[in-house]
């Protein structure tokens, strides 16, 4: 892997980058599930190991905005644990369901936020290093082509 002279912390980098391949991946397993049990419980104990990833992402967070790091990369993690606080509070402590039937109100920013951290996370490794770029791009893929999968199935 080529050093890397534009970002500092390189550690922190790398760790948002793990975190972003690591939900994509739970959530592409999340979407199979719903298709094959029809039910939303391996989604659920997804969702706290996407909690447990908030750690490592705000220790990321503090380090890029310790190095006084450029907004692009601290963003991917501010949005994320955005995201993960507006999960737990829907889907772990007020447990209202918005998905079916859709409650725009919270599935918009609920789909927004979890969408622009995977993009926000990702990104900055294009310029950074293009190899570990493109596992995220297809672990993106699977994710998405899991999620079109349970459209399909009607559990999405």
């Amino acid at each position: 892997m080529p050093a890397q002279t534009s970002v500092y912390p390189w550690w922190a980098a790398l760790t948002v980058w793990g975190v972003v391949n690591t939900v994509n991946l739970l959530q592409a397993v999340g979407f199979l599930s719903r298709v094959r049990t029809g039910s939303m419980a391996i989604n659920h104990l997804i969702g706290y190991a996407m909690i447990v990833l908030a750690a490592p992402a705000a220790l990321a967070l503090i380090a890029f905005v310790r190095a006084r790091a450029k907004w692009l990369q601290w963003c991917g993690p501010a949005v994320y644990l955005t995201f993960i606080a507006l999960m737990v509070v829907v889907d772990y402590l007020w447990t209202v369901e918005f998905r079916s039937p859709a409650r725009p109100d919270i599935l918009v920013p609920y789909l927004l936020l979890f969408f622009a951290s995977i993009l926000l996370m990702g990104l900055p490794m294009f310029r950074m290093d293009r190899r570990l770029w493109l596992v995220t791009v297809a672990t993106t893929v699977l994710l998405l082509g899991a999620m079109g999968i349970a459209v399909y199935a009607g559990v999405g």
